[in-house]
């Protein structure tokens, strides 16, 4: 499978309800591309820097494979969710529980802490080896959200095969999470007609 650092120009723009809703763009985060897969959480070092450009690691923090690993289970479970909610089927139980344990992984509540210079203060911990732990937490916060809230009834699967990406419908007739998907469905469609008019 090809990675973010295998190729030289991007594959794509988020797609619509992405820029809302993190969670979305990390669901889509797998592309099927027609030259083939393209994972952006590939390898730890991209991991690593798509939760820095979403805000969801801090500066200097780095994922290891382990990690890494982690985030494409959940991302599994997040696709699996969206695409049961796009097609009205009953939400997976693995996929549920799966999201249901990175929201409960870290502490919702700043803890009590003190030290010398600040004495008594709440905060949220952050050490370093719970960069993923907190990530998780914040994209299955979002993703319940987007599931539950009132972008849920107007997401969609692209329709421009072989995309494999959601999004949120910006009106009725929207099949597609792009102009290129819906470019490419309809070159498809213009040539086997073309064809059809035209068997020899």
């Amino acid at each position: 499978m090809r990675t973010m650092s295998q190729r030289t120009t991007a594959p794509h723009t988020p797609a619509p309800g992405a820029e809302q809703h993190p969670a979305l763009d990390f669901a889509n985060s797998l592309l099927s591309l027609p030259t083939g897969p393209l994972d952006l959480l590939g390898t730890p070092e991209e991991a690593t820097a798509w939760l820095l450009g979403h805000d969801l690691a801090p500066v200097g923090g780095r994922l290891y494979r382990p990690c890494t690993d982690r985030l494409h289970r959940l991302r599994g479970a997040v696709r699996e969710l969206i695409g049961a909610r796009t097609t009205d089927a009953p939400a997976p139980p693995e996929a549920l529980a799966a999201v249901n344990a990175a929201l409960t992984a870290t502490p919702s509540a700043p803890l009590l802490h003190w030290d010398a210079e600040r004495g008594l203060h709440r905060a949220l911990p952050h050490p370093a080896d719970r960069i993923a732990d907190r990530a998780m937490a914040q994209l299955a916060a979002d993703a319940a959200e987007l599931l539950t809230g009132p972008d849920a009834g107007r997401l969609a699967a692209c329709g421009g095969a072989p995309c494999t990406r959601f999004f949120v419908r910006t009106h009725a007739a929207r099949h597609w999470c792009s102009t290129r998907c819906g470019d490419r469905v309809r070159a498809a469609r213009a040539y086997a007609k073309k064809r059809a008019a035209n068997p020899s």
